[in-house]
């Protein structure tokens, strides 16, 4: 009998971005859980970052997300990048720009691997690096009138 580890679905897949996208429209979970679907995944880790009411102590009153021209080229890079690393079977991430309000879906990732951990451990970094990486700009307006603006990077 062969090793189980030569099986090709302990391997990452020869193309697995599926979904990669900067949007001015709302975000949809199913969509993205629909893309990283994959018969040899044991796993899938999602991640979901909402808009939420505070920030650094302050209520946040209006927040806006705002892009560079090349922001979905680096997206890409950074997805290849985790897949490059990580047995990855399929990987989608959206992120939403515009005017948001409280509770909104501001970014979805999502990445399936053979097992659990490999997932786990990819869909951080995913998150991680497109956060830290991609030209992504928050701008947030606070209840006692101050605003600031976040980079990405």
């Amino acid at each position: 009998m062969a090793d189980r580890h030569d099986h090709p679905g302990e391997r990452a897949a020869d193309d697995p971005i599926k979904l990669l996208a900067i949007r001015d429209t709302p975000l949809s979970l199913d969509e993205v859980f629909r893309a990283v679907g994959d018969d040899a995944a044991g796993g899938i880790a999602l991640f979901v970052g909402t808009v939420r009411n505070h920030d650094g102590g302050a209520d946040v009153d209006a927040l806006g997300y705002s892009c560079h021209p090349t922001a979905e080229q680096e997206l890409r890079r950074v997805a290849e990048k985790v897949a490059a690393n990580h047995p990855v079977r399929a990987l989608a991430a959206v992120h939403r720009v515009g005017d948001l309000r409280v509770g909104d879906l501001a970014v979805i990732v999502a990445v399936s691997c053979p097992h659990r951990a490999e997932a786990f451990e990819a869909c951080r970094r995913l998150i991680d690096d497109l956060k830290h990486e991609v030209p992504i700009w928050k701008h947030q307006s606070f209840s006692d009138g101050t605003e600031e603006w976040v980079g990405a990077c």
